[in-house]
């Protein structure tokens, strides 16, 4: 799965440069145009907290809403260029994705962590059109396949549940009961790690022409990001006096869970708590509505 990602962004960088040779001769700035826009989503995440620890494993019950508005121009009849800002969360739980009668995710049910993530993002993607529109607007194409790549930075704040299904005891130590935490200010694993973060953007879609004026379209884009703590989940137990907090020690895994007896010493120092050689990853699959600001044609001067 990781070679098919690699080989996708690839393609498309590949595509986009060679596009952008292939329109080296001019193309009228009257043809060129701008359209704003505004995307509905479902968001998901690959990472510590889904049911396989494995970039294809995700839980579809975990999906959570993302918006979004966008702005492109585009520059030649195949490539065109987008800014968006986009916001949406995603959530993980073990105790609904973790099967604790399979070998490989047993301690994960055991490790019980819950975590939400709201994702403010701002991105700048190149797009490449398989079909390409050598006219105006007006005259573009009915159905036009796409795939895109680029550059994205964002803010995330992963947060905790207080309680919930097969939670500690010792909840009233930490919050109110159903409080979310913040959880990178506690250093659960004794890792600081920063909340703004760089991603890479990829992927692809369909734009369908409705009138002269609207599209719309569906697209999926995967975000390869360079941290693995969207779920405040990576590396291994700390010892809990290197912890400074009671919130610290009951995230972190320090506090006896319900349900543990079977699986003694689970979570002692230098045990896995996280699959630390993968870095988190979050999708954004939806629909997405564009104008087009149709171009001003100056009118020519007589003398």
């Amino acid at each position: 799965m990781k070679q098919f990602f690699t080989n996708t962004l690839t393609l498309a960088l590949a595509l986009a440069l060679v596009s952008t040779a292939a329109n080296a001769q001019q193309f009228s700035k009257r043809k060129q145009y701008n359209s704003v826009g505004v995307s509905l989503n479902a968001m998901n995440y690959f990472g510590d907290i889904v049911p396989k620890t494995s970039i294809p494993s995700l839980r579809f019950a975990a999906t959570r809403p993302n918006i979004g508005i966008n702005a492109t121009h585009r520059f030649t009849p195949r490539i065109s260029a987008r800014v968006a800002l986009a916001y949406g969360r995603i959530t993980g739980e073990d105790s609904k994705a973790a099967d604790r009668n399979d070998a490989d995710a047993r301690f994960r049910y055991h490790r019980n962590m819950n975590f939400r993530n709201d994702i403010l993002e701002a991105s700048a993607v190149g797009v490449f059109d398989l079909i390409a529109n050598r006219n105006n607007y007006i005259k573009r194409p009915d159905f036009v396949p796409y795939v895109f790549a680029g550059v994205a930075v964002f803010h995330h704040n992963p947060k905790g549940l207080v309680g919930g299904a097969n939670s500690p005891t010792q909840t009233h130590l930490v919050g109110q009961e159903g409080e979310y935490i913040n959880l990178q200010p506690l250093q659960t694993e004794g890792q600081s790690y920063s909340l703004t973060q760089v991603s890479i953007p990829f992927g692809g879609g369909v734009r369908y022409k409705l009138n002269k004026s609207f599209d719309i379209g569906l697209e999926i884009g995967w975000r390869k990001t360079f941290t693995d703590y969207l779920d405040d989940v990576s590396g291994v137990y700390v010892d809990q006096t290197k912890l400074t907090s009671d919130a610290a020690k009951y995230f972190g895994g320090g506090i006896t869970r319900t349900g543990d007896g079977d699986y003694p010493n689970f979570n002692a120092p230098g045990e896995m708590r996280g699959k630390g050689n993968e870095k988190d990853w979050y999708i954004v699959t939806g629909l997405n509505l564009n104008y087009i600001l149709a171009p001003r044609v100056k009118s020519p001067k007589f003398r």
